[in-house]
């Protein structure tokens, strides 16, 4: 590939960046804003080109690097070799090297996932009903089999007595005498259990 700066004029960049010859006075000091204007000026096109390829078309990554390289650039004024008839293999160094260092970066860190996974939280009274389901179920399994199946019978499958003892092939007063005792036992486990209504 030819280097895409090869053909730009020499003067702009170049005299921003002049070495002093030997023995002669030093040239003055380039302010921040020429120098960075004459990058952009001379290397944007070519550089997002080459940082687009980069990044697999990513434009917004491809910005990213490239506003970077030429800030490392503009940092590094003083060490640019401006004999060279283009800076562009410097500057495709640094963002190639951007590049790797996002990738790596991005690799080590967990992937972001969105606000997705939040949206399907349980909010504050959902949260309130779905502990007191969590507390419910473990004081009912603290219960001894025969009350929790009475309860189980009357309370969640809706069956009145005698259909819970027809079900469960006891006496009607054996499954009014569990559901009673039952209850009592299910209403001490869930005081434990910090509930009190």
């Amino acid at each position: 590939m030819a280097a895409p700066g090869s053909t730009r004029r020499t003067g702009g960049l170049r005299s921003l960046l002049r070495r002093p010859g030997p023995g002669g006075p030093p040239p003055p000091a380039p302010s921040g804003e020429d120098l960075v204007a004459e990058l952009y000026r001379e290397y944007q096109r070519p550089l997002m080109s080459f940082v687009l390829r980069l990044t697999g078309g990513d434009r917004q990554w491809a910005e990213d690097v490239a506003q970077e390289t030429m800030i490392r650039a503009w940092r590094s004024a003083d060490r640019l070799d401006v004999r060279s008839t283009s800076l562009m293999p410097w500057l495709a160094t640094v963002a190639r090297r951007i590049v790797i260092d996002d990738r790596r970066h991005r690799d080590v860190r967990p992937p972001e996932v969105g606000d997705a996974p939040l949206e399907n939280l349980p909010m504050a009274d959902e949260m309130d009903a779905l502990l007191r389901k969590v507390v419910v179920t473990e004081a009912l399994a603290s219960l001894s089999p025969a009350h929790r199946q009475a309860l189980t019978e009357t309370v969640l499958r809706d069956r009145t007595v005698n259909q819970a003892a027809e079900h469960l092939g006891i006496p009607v007063g054996t499954v009014k005498s569990r559901v009673y005792y039952a209850l009592r036992a299910l209403r001490v486990a869930l005081e434990e259990r910090g509930v009190n209504s």
